[in-house]
């Protein structure tokens, strides 16, 4: 038997959690400042107040500070923070950091983890990703060309990445590095750990993106003669695209709820406009054309939140969800940016302006069918497996 209520104990929490949006966080909106966030005395006051009504890190286990809710508790809280585009740094479980949490968690040594996974579990500092580079294509991170070189207790870091998000401010960096070039293309690269501060950690600029920014930027970065200890290597030599991929599948529901959080905030500011709103001599929710859109926009959501709940589900259970994710992936930043794109054709010139999010919504909806994988990889994938069990078949 299917059942999809939602259990008692995960209704307590996004009762708890729409609460505090509505008192806090819509209403300071207004003081979010568009590739910083918000003022950094508000944002600690604010992430006090969600430790104390216990909803900080719902991504980590109890252990670790967070909220120990398993995948369909992360996704069905995240549809609600995913409402307002600074709201998961005030519950802890903001990109990149969240899934840097994750990978300590599954690979870091405990000298690691006391070092690194502590202060950014508890919000104290933060972390930025390195794997993208501007000479390589994203969407094949087998042609990475960042190197890694042993030299006695020591790895020397030589390369140029770039979109690294959160980097400006961020404590450490984890690395994607070539460790061996004479190795298969999924066994060349290892992840290391580097502390911002190292020499030969450059920060050359944020790069200028379309959408709202985020805090620390999305940073071009070089590597020249960054000399970490040996130690600092992120599980075994050879193992990053193995913890690439672990560390991915959960940050793409943590992604895809958000979206859908997105998805029907816009859809409900559409519907209220739309009854409101006089075209000539009647509401704008009278035109079939907007009625269309409604109920397309419905269906469309739905479908998007049953089909990342279902993902979540999967990984809950330990079974392979790899197509489900890419699935969750390309349809859910598809429905995002066609969600949002209805509602603001409802709104017209307001909908076009900063007076409601929906701009900032739509700007931010176009780099969802880039990062974390572009939609033609996941379209690939999924096209790939499945015609892989007919084959078994016939």
């Amino acid at each position: 038997m299917i059942d999809f209520s939602i259990p008692p104990e995960l209704e307590v929490i996004r009762e708890r959690t729409t609460a505090f949006m509505d008192e806090f966080v819509y209403p300071n909106e207004k003081n979010m400042v568009e590739d910083e966030g918000l003022p950094a005395e508000l944002e600690k006051d604010l992430q006090r107040r969600v430790k104390e009504l216990g909803l900080w890190a719902p991504h980590l286990p109890r252990e670790w500070g967070g909220m120990g809710i398993g995948f369909i508790g992360q996704a069905l809280m995240n549809e609600i923070v995913g409402r307002a585009v600074f709201a998961p740094r005030l519950f802890g479980n903001a990109a990149p950091d969240a899934g840097n949490a994750e990978l300590l968690l599954i690979a870091a040594t405990d000298e690691q983890k006391d070092k690194y996974l502590r202060p950014l579990a508890s919000g104290e500092v933060r972390s930025c990703f390195a794997m993208t580079e501007p000479e390589v294509a994203g969407s094949d991170p087998t042609g990475l060309q960042t190197t890694a070189v042993r030299d006695g207790d020591e790895w020397v870091i030589n390369g140029h990445k770039w979109f690294i998000s959160g980097a400006i401010g961020s404590a450490f960096a984890i690395a994607m590095t070539v460790t061996d070039t004479t190795a298969s293309s999924h066994s060349r690269a290892s992840m290391i750990l580097v502390p911002t501060d190292t020499p030969g950690f450059n920060i050359i600029r944020s790069v200028p993106v379309m959408g709202s920014g985020g805090v620390g930027g999305h940073c071009e970065i070089r590597f020249e003669d960054c000399r970490v200890p040996v130690g600092n290597l992120l599980g075994g030599v050879g193992d990053g695209f193995k913890l690439a991929q672990a560390r991915l599948g959960p940050g793409r529901i943590q992604h895809c709820m958000r979206w859908i959080g997105a998805a029907q905030r816009s859809f409900e500011m559409m519907c209220s406009y739309a009854l409101k709103r006089q075209s000539f001599g009647e509401p704008l929710a009278k035109k079939q054309t907007v009625q269309n859109w409604i109920a397309d926009s419905a269906a469309e959501i739905n479908a998007a939140r049953l089909m990342t709940l279902n993902a979540a589900w999967k990984l809950d259970r330990g079974d392979d969800a790899r197509i489900e994710i890419s699935l969750i992936k390309f349809f859910g930043a598809r429905v995002l940016h066609d969600v949002i794109d209805r509602a603001i054709q409802v709104h017209g010139a307001l909908g076009y302006s900063k007076d409601t999010p929906l701009e900032m919504f739509y700007r931010d909806a176009r780099a969802a069918r880039i990062y974390d994988g572009p939609d033609e990889v996941h379209r690939q994938v999924v096209a790939q497996r499945i015609l892989k069990t007919f084959e078994r078949e016939n």
